[in-house]
C-alpha cells in the first residue's frame, strides 16, 4: 500500500519541546505524510506560537485543532481530528515520541485492508530525553544511556514482515497505545471512533481497537520497523479514572460492542 495517501495525527498537550523534535523528525521522513493534524488537549500559548512558527516553511500541511483544558480528554480531541482527515490512511503517534526517518513509509509498506496496526515504542532515559531536546537531536544512540526496550530501535524490513501476521506479545489481543498505530479512516468511521465516555487516563486505545476488531478487522504488531523513540516523562495515572476505564473496556469485550453514540460523528 506503499503509494497510498495518509493523514498523521500527533497528539499533545503542553510540551512544546517535544513537540518540537517531533515535527523535525517528521520533516526528515524519506516519505512524507500527505497532511499533519495536530491534536491538542488543551496546551497553552507557547505550543501554538512553536505551531505557527513550524508551518511556515513545512513540507506538508499542518492543522492545529485545539480545545479548552478541562482535564484529559484525549479522546474528544482525536475525535474531532478524525472528521477532519483527508486521506484514507491515518498514522497516530503522540506528540512526546519522534520518528525514525523510515516511520511512514514502514507503516505504508505494512498496511493493508481490514488491518490496524500497531507499534512499539524505544524507551529513551529521563537524562538523554534532556539532552536530546536541549540539542535538538533526531538521531539518538540506543546504547550507553540507559534507555529501555532497545530492540525496538532495531530496523530489519525483511523480519518485520514476515513477524507481521506471526508476532505474539504478553498482552491481550486488543491492547494498544495511541503512540504508535495505524488503520483506515472507513474503519476509525464505522465504530464511530474513540468513546468518549472515557475520562483521564487508561485504555481508551485499547477499547478502540476492540470495537474495531469486534468489526472483523485485524491486528498486526509491527516489530523491526515503524520505529518511534519515546521521551521520558512521568505517567499521569489516577487509579480511580483508570479503574472505571477499565470496567467500560471489559464491557465493550463482554457485549462484543462496535458502535459507540459518544464518538466523531458529532463533529462530522
Amino acid at each position: 500500500m506503499s503509494d497510498n495517501k495518509c493523514s498523521l495525527i500527533i497528539a499533545t498537550y503542553n510540551w512544546p519541546e517535544a513537540l518540537n523534535l517531533c515535527l523535525l523528525s517528521i520533516r526528515k521522513q524519506r516519505v512524507l505524510p500527505n497532511e499533519i493534524i495536530i491534536a491538542d488537549d488543551g496546551s497553552t500559548e507557547e505550543t501554538r506560537q512553536l505551531i505557527d512558527k513550524i508551518k511556515k516553511d513545512y513540507p506538508v500541511p499542518i492543522t492545529h485543532l485545539w480545545q479548552e483544558d478541562k482535564g484529559f480528554r484525549k479522546t474528544i480531541i482525536l475525535n474531532k481530528c478524525f472528521a477532519k482527515v483527508q486521506y484514507e490512511y491515518i498514522i497516530q503517534i503522540d506528540g512526546d515520541v519522534f520518528l525514525h526517518p523510515d516511520f511512514i513509509s514502514d507503516h505504508l509498506k505494512a498496511a493493508r485492508p481490514n488491518y490496524l496496526l500497531q507499534g512499539s515504542r524505544v524507551m529513551l532515559s529521563d537524562a538523554y530525553s534532556k539532552e536530546l531536546i536541549e540539542k535538538v537531536n533526531t538521531n539518538p544512540q540506543l546504547l550507553g544511556h540507559n534507555n529501555k526496550r532497545i530492540e525496538n530501535g532495531i530496523r530489519f524490513p525483511l523480519l518485520s514482515n514476515y513477524l507481521l501476521n506471526r508476532y505474539k506479545n504478553k498482552y491481550p489481543v486488543y491492547y494498544a497505545r495511541g503512540a504508535n498505530m495505524s488503520f483506515w479512516k472507513k474503519d476509525i468511521y464505522a465504530v464511530n471512533g474513540y468513546n468518549e465516555s472515557y475520562e483521564g487516563w487508561g485504555h481508551e486505545d485499547s477499547d478502540l481497537t476492540l470495537r474495531l476488531m469486534n468489526t472483523g478487522v485485524q491486528k498486526s504488531v509491527i516489530k523491526f520497523a515503524a520505529i518511534v523513540y519515546h521521551l521520558y516523562h512521568p505517567e499521569k495515572k489516577n487509579n480511580q479514572q483508570e479503574e472505571r476505564n477499565k470496567e467500560i473496556m471489559e464491557a465493550t469485550l463482554k457485549n462484543q460492542i462496535t458502535w459507540i453514540n459518544a464518538g466523531l460523528n458529532q463533529y462530522l
